[in-house]
């Protein structure tokens, strides 16, 4: 199953305090939700909404902090945000280099163009967290086909 191509966007946003500014111009590839436990402890909710980018279309202006852990796949997985009012900015992984995994709630109000094609890490989704019906769910990683 492919996913629909996307089309270039050009959107702006500041974090909490404004001291951090991301915009995205270009065009966005893949859009999901994930359930993974990881993304549930960093959002405090069911769920992240991603979008993924790549990394030449997005333009981060102020400082920022970073995270970096270990996943099971054995990749490096780092979540940036803003080290003063600690809204998540973007993720990265080493699975994925030059690709920008940047949440989609950071445009709030301005992210009608966020539009999930499916649910990842489904196995560990929580029943309390409604996610439409009609997303396609992997237990993992959508595994890839020809």
């Amino acid at each position: 199953m492919t996913e629909p191509a996307h089309s270039s966007i050009d959107v702006q946003a500041s974090c909490a305090c404004g001291a951090v500014t991301m915009r995205i111009t270009g065009r966005v590839g893949s859009m999901f939700m994930c359930a993974c436990l990881h993304c549930q402890q960093a959002t405090g909710t069911g769920h992240s909404a991603v979008a993924l980018v790549a990394e030449r279309y997005l333009t981060v202006t102020g400082q920022i902090g970073s995270f970096a852990r270990q996943s099971a796949s054995g990749a490096s997985f780092s979540r940036n945000f803003c080290p003063c009012c600690a809204t998540p900015l973007f993720g990265g992984s080493s699975r994925a280099p030059g690709i920008c995994l940047v949440s989609a709630g950071f445009f709030a109000g301005n992210n009608s163009w966020f539009q999930p094609g499916q649910l990842i890490f489904a196995r560990t989704r929580q029943g309390w967290d409604a996610i439409a019906d009609h997303l396609p769910r992997h237990d993992t990683y959508r595994q890839e086909t020809d």
